[in-house]
């Protein structure tokens, strides 16, 4: 069983950053890859950003040179750290990651860009 806690949303003004932190129990953060997902309001989860256990990354276009995803293995703990934040970056924020076919989430975390 694997439990992830996210923690770092909140409310921040455009232009604005934010870091958000994944914590993982159990042992196999370090072994598989860590993904960060949002859902915003009326629209399906989107894929933000993934970090492979050796620290390959890969973004979406629409965060690409504004996020960065990271991952301190000995911590068993994700990290996304958000900069130039935009309203369309409003959104429940969720880390996640699979365990032989299983997919664990968060409960999420809320992050809100406005003025």
């Amino acid at each position: 069983q694997v439990r992830l806690v996210e923690s770092g949303g909140g409310l921040v003004q455009p232009g604005g950053s934010l870091r958000l932190s994944c914590a993982a129990s159990g042992s196999i953060f370090s072994i598989r890859t860590m993904d960060w997902y949002r859902q915003a309001p009326g629209k399906e989860r989107e894929l933000v950003a993934v970090i492979t256990s050796g620290g390959t990354t890969t973004y979406a276009d629409s965060v690409k040179g504004r996020f960065t995803i990271s991952r301190e293995n000995s911590k068993n703990t994700g990290y996304l750290q958000m900069n130039i934040l935009k309203p369309e970056d409003t959104a429940v924020y969720y880390c996640h990651l699979r365990h032989f076919s299983v997919d664990y989430w968060g409960q999420g975390t809320q992050v809100t860009v406005s003025s």
